[in-house]
């Protein structure tokens, strides 16, 4: 069984749901793919140099994922688990501005009885008499 490269995928689908659930919207923006580019970029960097076979720092498995390499022996399964990574960790950040913009608006006063610092309810003014005291 070829387990990274499944637990690859599944951490991809995990962030594709994660991403239709939060509703973020985070995939419809292009400044989420020029960092997703960004990221891939440098990942080509230290990952291929971490995983190059002339003289590898960290070796896999050959039973364990595809043995598709690509660009400088990278193999294909690391930009899966760095795009779940990275994608997933904007898709929380996007979605805790959202509830944290969310809890600090406001919620405006329902009638004019309410003190609007303190969601207390007031004295009525001076002028205002009850009812049943202009009755007497």
């Amino acid at each position: 069984m070829r387990e990274y490269t499944v637990l690859a995928v599944l951490a991809v689908l995990a962030v594709v749901a994660l991403e239709r659930w939060s509703g973020t919207r985070v995939f419809a923006r292009a400044q989420f793919w020029v960092s997703m580019a960004i990221v891939f970029g440098f990942q080509v960097l230290v990952d291929g140099w971490l995983t190059k076979l002339s003289a590898p720092i960290v070796i896999y498995s050959p039973d364990e994922f595809l043995g598709i390499r690509w660009p400088w022996d990278v193999p294909v399964e690391d930009y899966l688990f760095g795009f779940a990574m990275v994608g997933g960790a904007i898709i929380l950040w996007e979605r805790a501005k959202q509830r944290r913009r969310t809890s600090e608006t406001p919620a405006a006063p329902t009638d004019d009885t309410t003190d609007d610092t303190t969601d207390t309810p007031r004295a009525a003014p001076a002028h205002e008499e009850d009812a049943c005291s202009r009755d007497q």
